[in-house]
């Protein structure tokens, strides 16, 4: 664009318009008839001087409306797990509170694209760090479409990780109505979210004593108490266990029979030890939105890539949203999700990350084996997590901060999860980090006496 030439210029995603006058009269070029003003009255766009039209009589103002008061704020409830691994996860040797596999670097996926890596190794140099497409690339939202039966790009939104995916999602769905069931123990993001605004929050709790899974019964009462909307993360967190199939196909029925609406958070879909992905609940009912990421099966947490898949009307009301968040994606992140999704690199990635979740599941289940009956736990079916429960009466946030400060290791008490007396201790890391960490944490509950008490 040269000088002062009337036109649309690069800034504001390619929405700012160079014109020439003042600010109202470029409004008025860039928007027709949008100044319009009652009583017959028009701005003069060479000097956006209020002309009213000979003879016409201005409208009074009109009164102002009340504004309604706004409802009463409820009290910050905080994400006590996002609050204590983002103070520390930085600050110890040993992290054992991710349920990730250790993190692939730039160059070892570029590695893994071949050709295609070679070309967006070029790229990154000149990519130009501008506005993305606010909903994902294309080419994103085609290999995301890709993963899923019968789905169609519009129908995919991406953000800026499965968390911005969530929250979007309950924004849009408290529409609906602000009471949500969900499945607990969960990631606690959404049914925190649902207090903060006021929300009234249904628990289906999972059954330890069935390996960590609901009775479908139950979350068709939640529906007739009024649940408009269903959590469930599947395969679980910080459980790592999948629903069974048969339950999955009950609780998909009582939620088209109330219509209702099922958000199933899949993030560690793609993770399973044993190799076989776990079905989606995309197309299980009409109601459904899956969200996803990079960060937990694909070993990419850094790159804030995520999706919610749903139908084309409910992404693009998701979209409008992030408007309000985060607006769009990283360009550079878009570009590297497109790679890591291209499906021969995909097929890679997975197998690197099922090889360590299984060797490191493997040497988890020794350890606790070695440990005298001190834990018990359910192996986990996906996702580098074990859901220890410990037996001793020392809470669980007690045993989580002196692990942190006497041993430098971080893991997640179980009463961030609402489940008192256990540990979630992440086994991602590479074999001598875990096998460090696991001898620290045996340290400390040699510290314990039987019943827990220092």
């Amino acid at each position: 664009m040269m000088g002062n030439a009337p036109g649309w210029g690069s800034g504001d995603r390619g929405r700012e318009f160079r014109g020439t006058g003042s600010a109202l009269s470029i409004a008025k070029e860039a928007y027709p008839g949008s100044l319009a003003a009652p009583g017959g009255e028009r701005y003069d766009p060479a000097g956006s001087v209020l002309d009213p039209t000979p003879g016409a009589v201005p409208d009074p103002a009109p009164e102002p409306t009340p504004l309604e008061p706004p409802p009463p704020m409820t009290p910050f409830v905080p994400f006590e797990m996002e609050r204590w691994q983002s103070t520390y996860e930085h600050r110890v040797r040993f992290n054992l509170s991710e349920s990730g596999v250790h993190p692939l670097s730039t160059r070892e996926l570029l590695a893994m694209a071949g050709e295609e890596g070679e070309t967006v190794a070029g790229e990154l140099w000149d990519l130009r760090h501008g506005y993305g497409q606010s909903n994902g690339s294309d080419l994103l939202r085609e290999r995301i479409a890709a993963l899923y039966s019968q789905a169609d790009p519009d129908s995919v939104l991406v953000t800026v990780g499965g968390a911005e995916a969530n929250f979007v999602t309950l924004w849009r769905l408290l529409e609906e109505g602000r009471d949500w069931a969900a499945i607990l123990p969960t990631y606690m993001q959404i049914p925190g979210m649902v207090r903060n605004l006021g929300g009234t929050l249904h628990p289906v709790h999972l059954r330890e004593e069935e390996g960590w899974q609901p009775d479908p019964d139950d979350v068709g009462k939640a529906f007739e108490a009024g649940a408009r909307a269903l959590l469930i993360t599947n395969p679980g967190n910080p459980t790592g266990i999948r629903l069974d199939p048969e339950r999955r196909t009950a609780i998909a029925a009582h939620a088209e029979r109330h219509g209702a609406w099922i958000v199933a958070d899949e993030v560690y879909s793609g993770a399973e030890a044993d190799g076989v992905t776990t079905p989606s609940f995309h197309g299980t009912a009409s109601r459904v939105v899956v969200t996803q990421s990079l960060s937990k099966a694909y070993g990419l947490p850094g790159l804030r890539v995520g999706w919610a898949m749903s139908t084309p009307e409910m992404a693009a009301d998701l979209w409008a949203r992030t408007d309000y968040t985060t607006i769009t994606p990283s360009t550079l992140s878009d570009r590297l999700a497109a790679v890591a999704l291209e499906p021969t690199v995909r097929e890679q990635i997975l197998a690197r990350t099922r090889g360590i979740i299984a060797a490191n599941r493997e040497r988890m289940a020794e350890w606790v084996a070695e440990q005298d009956d001190r834990f018990s736990y359910h192996p986990p079916d996906a996702g580098a997590i074990a859901f220890l429960r410990y037996h001793g009466d020392t809470p669980s946030a007690e045993v989580a901060e002196r692990l942190r400060v006497e041993e430098s290791v971080l893991v997640v008490p179980g009463s961030q999860f609402g489940v008192e007396g256990t540990l979630r201790v992440g086994f991602g890391p590479p074999r001598d980090e875990l096998d460090a960490g696991l001898e620290r944490v045996a340290a400390l509950f040699d510290r314990l006496d039987p019943v827990g008490v220092a």
